[in-house]
């Protein structure tokens, strides 16, 4: 050792500081066991912020910075980074006026919705989801998944979704102009269940703004983040994250809850 540090020309205190240094036990051990055990329990899906977040569950209190240093040493880090349907086919029935008017506040559940179509393409094959959201939570209360945009696809999402209302509610659904929701099927169904319609202007996506971003959360933290082995893979996945984003993927909007988490923890306690 004595000959190594000659080597070295550097002095022996400051050879035994690092030593003593680099065979210290690390302070951090646990704290890096759960941020890995939180980093794959969401699949990459959570930056250090919101890890940091739920490590307080877990009884630790550290500033996100420090979460956001042991991150980067561990090698890990959000892996989170959309071909857009277009469903509008011009005047095909009535079109409603913009009642929301981008206020996409709601005090109470099955007060106000919004909705629309997205496509997926893999595998040489497509896929179309429509969901409704509610946005008292953003909880995404009714969806279905089709092969084909037909009016089915968006007639059976709005089945399930009357099925969340009360005898007194009175919603507010809002979409853009796609030929789905022009048909007087869709508009009849509204009116049977004392739902008032409100549509987009023509091409303008920040009408429906709520919407779009679950839809680019959705493809961000799914369709570019994992890869699947079939459409049927994709499409159980797809079932998988909708369930997860309602029941456990936090927002900080509801007070670091995730959609259901707020509606029964908070709503309900009202």
């Amino acid at each position: 050792m004595v000959e190594l540090i000659k080597v070295a020309d550097i002095p022996r205190s400051t050879y035994y500081y690092w030593e003593k240094r680099l065979n210290r036990d690390d302070k951090y051990a646990e704290v890096k066991a759960v941020i890995q055990s939180i980093y794959h329990e969401h699949k990459g899906r959570y930056g250090y912020r919101r890890i940091a977040k739920e490590l307080k569950k877990y009884g630790f209190s550290h500033d996100p910075k420090t979460i956001n240093k042991l991150m980067n040493a561990m090698g890990i880090k959000c892996e989170v980074r959309m071909k857009k349907y277009r469903s509008y086919k011009g005047n095909v029935g009535k079109i409603a006026p913009n009642i929301l008017h981008r206020d996409f506040t709601a005090k109470n559940m099955n007060e106000k919705w919004v909705t629309d179509v997205t496509e997926f393409h893999l595998f040489g094959e497509k896929r179309y989801l429509s969901p409704v959201l509610d946005l008292c939570n953003g909880e995404i209360i009714a969806y279905t998944v089709m092969s084909r945009p037909v009016y089915k696809l968006v007639g059976d999402m709005l089945k399930q979704a009357v099925m969340r209302l009360r005898p007194d509610d009175q919603v507010l659904l809002h979409s853009d102009q796609g030929w789905h929701y022009q048909m007087k099927l869709y508009q009849r169904t509204l009116k049977q269940h004392n739902i008032t319609q409100s549509m987009s202007r023509k091409g303008n996506c920040l009408d429906n703004a709520v919407i779009e971003n679950f839809f680019g959360l959705l493809k961000s933290e799914l369709l570019y983040l994992q890869e699947f082995e079939s459409m049927e893979h994709f499409e159980k996945e797809l079932s998988d994250y909708i369930h997860y984003y309602n029941n456990k993927r936090m927002k900080a909007k509801l007070k670091d809850l995730s959609p259901v988490e707020y509606r029964t923890q908070v709503l309900e306690a009202a």
